[in-house]
């Protein structure tokens, strides 16, 4: 039976924050790092909300005048100033509501971005390993789902704190004015509501936690559908792929309705409780505006008061739900911004070599996912020679690459460019070394120019011009209805594989680095194309040290040295002609390409 693959400590432990202190504790990190930057317009929103709530008491003690002096007493004389003064106060109430709803959206907004940000920018440091472990996805839900919540959840509390607490302190005063003990007997219920409320939120933080959760497996799995489409058509599972996603969904929905029902028993504990309040004013109240110890005005302010003041108690009792459904949020944002990489730059870098540099790698070793990738792999590309790497799948080709770059990071062994250890070299300025063409090529959802100088300065006409050339990009480029200003669509969607690969070629001919490395490079070329673009790169490679991954073994005969990978190994080295004569595994696999035949399987290892 197979078993599911457990989910991270991250995506567990970290989303379920402890109730009471943990919860604090998040929500000061969450001012100190990114609400306090916003202090100005935070300040102006809850000094507009403090308004907004005190108009709600401005109005209940309008109502004692308005009952006592106009329809009691009998003056008409106070029929305009009431009236007045109410519509004043809807004025105010009205213009401070808007001015605070914007106010609070600006710096709502500004917060939200500058975290998508931070999370974004951090989650590109991250390790290679650490991204197998959390797939696409779970961490789009995280930096755009979980970030949304948050932020609706703190400008919720945010508005609580500002206008409801304001306006129940307002409405009290005016409650208490009339008579406090009338008022204490209203609120006799609400204490025990602390029980039942700390139950509730919980609760709701469990549920919220767990809706979490499934939100990002659900995005996980749109991810997989989108971007396999063409796979899921090709293999009929549309219905299983939906009946995968509809089994989420069924979770989705049972975890939300809990947590709807976890988050309204407050706000119902709080209505039962003002019910009971209210009926033991009127039994005790009533009698003494019978008696003429109280005036109907009196009562109609009271009442007013107590009844306005229904709602803001209502969603202050809320917001410990509110809060809590975005303390899980919190506490994964936090997580992922405190995962610090594995793979760390030095604290002294070591300035890139001059020049067309020799690549070494020494006896390396490294396993992923407990499997053993390479096995004391050892082999050298000389200086401004091209150099081809060949073998079965799984022989480790890919991984040389991932290692120049420092995408991995060997168990064991060294890697050294131009005799400079890797792990020596400032990141960027390694990677700076390297021109990359890969027989999947990545393009993005921009402009084909976009795509060719990826976020660089703009380059002369007449050298975007040869690289258009060369690498055969100028051949369909007049078919485009905006030529090189054409959006590439999603992942390049809106070219072919070919025409895809041919930017990819181009990207590499304009970035013009020492070092070359081709990953099947004109996989997806015709082959007219193929010859010609062939003829591109060699021209390329003068010069440079060029590292080339070829599966068809004719694109590497011209090398001027093959290392042939299985297992993890380098077993032989040689041209072309001296492999072939030597009869080894490249001979073999030459044979076998030549006929048509596929490599044994006792050749293949997965990588």
């Amino acid at each position: 039976m197979t078993r599911m693959r457990r989910r991270p400590a991250l995506t567990a432990a970290a989303e379920i924050p402890a109730p009471g202190g943990a919860e604090r504790r998040l929500l000061g990190w969450l001012w100190r790092a990114y609400l306090s930057r916003e202090r100005a317009l935070l300040a102006a929103a809850m000094l507009l909300m403090a308004l907004e709530g005190a108009t709600l008491g401005l109005f209940a003690a309008a109502m004692e005048p308005l009952f006592d002096r106009v329809f009691v007493g009998g003056e008409p004389q106070a029929i305009g100033l009431v009236a007045v003064a109410v519509a004043g106060i809807f004025v105010l109430r009205a213009a401070a509501s808007a001015l605070q709803r914007v106010t609070l959206a600006q710096a709502t907004e500004r917060t939200a971005a500058r975290l998508q940000h931070d999370l974004l920018a951090h989650l590109m440091r991250l390790d290679g390993g650490w991204h197998q472990r959390h797939p696409p996805g779970y961490l789009i839900e995280r930096v755009q789902g979980d970030v949304a919540a948050v932020s609706q959840s703190w400008a919720t509390v945010l508005t609580g704190v500002g206008r409801d607490a304001v306006a129940l302190v307002s409405l009290l005063a005016v409650a208490v004015a009339v008579d406090p003990l009338w008022t204490l007997v209203a609120l006799v219920g609400l204490p025990l509501l602390a029980l039942p409320a700390a139950l509730a939120q919980g609760f709701v933080q469990r549920r919220a936690a767990a809706a979490r959760e499934i939100a990002a497996r659900m995005a996980t799995r749109l991810d997989e559908v989108f971007h396999g489409l063409a796979a899921v058509k090709l293999n009929g599972i549309e219905g299983w792929m939906t009946r995968r996603y509809d089994d989420l969904l069924a979770r989705r929905v049972r975890a939300e309705v809990r947590g709807a029902a976890g988050r309204a028993a407050i706000p119902a504990l709080v209505d039962l409780m003002t019910g009971v309040g209210f009926v033991a004013v009127l039994l005790y109240g009533g009698a003494q505006i019978a008696d003429g110890s109280k005036t109907v005005g009196q009562f109609m302010a009271f009442f007013t008061a107590m009844a306005l003041a229904f709602e803001p108690v209502r969603r202050l009792a809320g917001l410990s739900g509110v809060w809590s459904q975005a303390a899980a949020g919190v506490a994964r944002i936090r997580a992922i911004l405190e995962e610090r990489p594995r793979l760390r730059p030095p604290a002294r870098p070591v300035p890139p070599p001059p020049g067309a540099p020799e690549i070494v790698l020494r006896d390396v070793h490294l396993q992923l996912g407990g499997h053993r990738v390479l096995d004391g792999l050892s082999l050298t590309a000389p200086a401004g020679r091209t150099t081809a790497l060949v073998g079965p799948s799984g022989a480790g080709k890919s991984t040389v690459f991932a290692l120049l770059g420092r995408l991995l990071e060997p168990d064991a062994g060294e890697v050294l460019v131009g005799g400079v250890p890797v792990s020596a070299l400032d990141p960027a300025a390694l990677r700076g070394l390297f021109s990359v063409v890969a027989q999947d090529a990545l393009l993005f959802d921009e402009t084909i120019r976009d795509n060719l100088l990826l976020g660089g300065p703009p380059v002369e006409d007449s050298r975007l011009a040869a690289a258009l050339e060369a690498s055969g990009v100028a051949e369909f480029l007049p078919h485009l209805p905006l030529g090189l200003d054409t959006p590439a669509g999603p992942r390049g969607s809106a070219l072919s594989g070919g025409q895809r690969q041919r930017v990819a070629i181009a990207r590499a001919l304009l970035r013009d680095a020492p070092v070359l490395l081709l990953d099947e490079a004109t996989s997806a070329l015709d082959p007219a194309t193929e010859r010609r673009v062939q003829g591109a790169l060699r021209a390329l490679s003068a010069g440079r040290t060029a590292i080339v991954i070829a599966h068809r073994l004719h694109t590497v005969r011209e090398a001027d040295r093959i290392v042939v990978l299985d297992r993890g190994r380098a077993v032989e080295t040689g041209t072309h002609d001296a492999l072939i004569a030597g009869g080894g595994l490249y001979a073999r696999l030459h044979h076998m390409a030549e006929r048509g035949t596929a490599v044994p399987g006792a050749l293949v290892a997965p990588d």
